[in-house]
């Protein structure tokens, strides 16, 4: 008597997660180059400014938080039963990443904010408010080394770990995440501390995580989950059902 093949009730929730982390690819890259004028130009919040611009890419880093979230949360009931804890550390690290993003979207807001209610203020009031972008500025640079560049590498060690172990995904592909996660991570903490500046991360780290972050989210939205050795029926089993 022939045994069907098990249905996988979390697949759509794999895929779902795949195609989550593809979007905070489209809506990242496209967020930091709109935002541009604001985060190069120091004299932004008493210039002419590209408020649009800027508000699209908020609007954008609005989106990637919502995704990042997005993905721990649609793949929790698919990786749960393998380990719960790393499961539940990956949606809190996802979580903490997206609500950081969200600080620096405000902050940024800010900014477009105070330029279109206080242009044309006086000398000592234009310097008053220069000050107060810079700082606004600066909040949504630290945003980004405790966003995006410090979660990403936790992200890449509580989630990589967890598909190597287990095996749901080609070994190759949470490797490049745990190699290139102490990388970045390390570079992330050396900027907070001023012994480098920002932006001049470690260049194989970040490529790293970005090549892993983007090959799960192809496996996961083509593919899924390979069958996992735990969730296949032993072989006393197939045979009693075969009795």
């Amino acid at each position: 008597m022939s045994v069907p093949a098990p249905v996988d009730a979390t697949r759509g929730n794999t895929r779902v997660a795949g195609w989550l982390y593809l979007l905070t690819f489209a809506a990242s890259i496209p967020a930091l180059l709109l935002l541009a004028p604001v985060l190069k130009d120091a004299s932004y919040i008493v210039g002419p400014g590209a408020d649009h611009r800027v508000v699209l890419g908020l609007l954008l880093d609005v989106v990637n938080a919502l995704a990042c979230i997005g993905t721990a949360v649609a793949v929790y009931p698919a990786v749960r039963r393998h380990n719960e804890s790393l499961a539940l550390g990956f949606v809190t690290s996802r979580m903490f990443e997206g609500a950081v993003i969200m600080v620096g979207v405000v902050s940024l807001l800010a900014v477009v904010t105070l330029r279109q209610d206080l242009t044309g203020s006086s000398d000592a009031g234009s310097a008053a408010l220069l000050s107060s972008g810079h700082a606004l500025v600066a909040v949504r640079d630290a945003t980004f080394q405790f966003g995006p560049n410090l979660c990403s590498a936790i992200n890449a060690l509580l989630f990589g770990t967890l598909l190597y172990r287990s095996r749901l995904v080609p070994r190759i592909i949470p490797a490049m995440g745990l190699i290139g996660a102490p990388m970045l991570l390390a570079a992330t903490l050396a900027t907070v501390f001023g012994v480098i500046e920002q932006g001049s991360v470690w260049f194989a780290g970040v490529v790293l995580i970005a090549a892993w972050e983007f090959t799960i989210g192809i496996y996961m939205a083509i593919k899924g989950f390979r069958a996992s050795p735990s969730r296949e029926p032993r072989a006393s089993q197939l045979q009693q059902v075969a009795i």
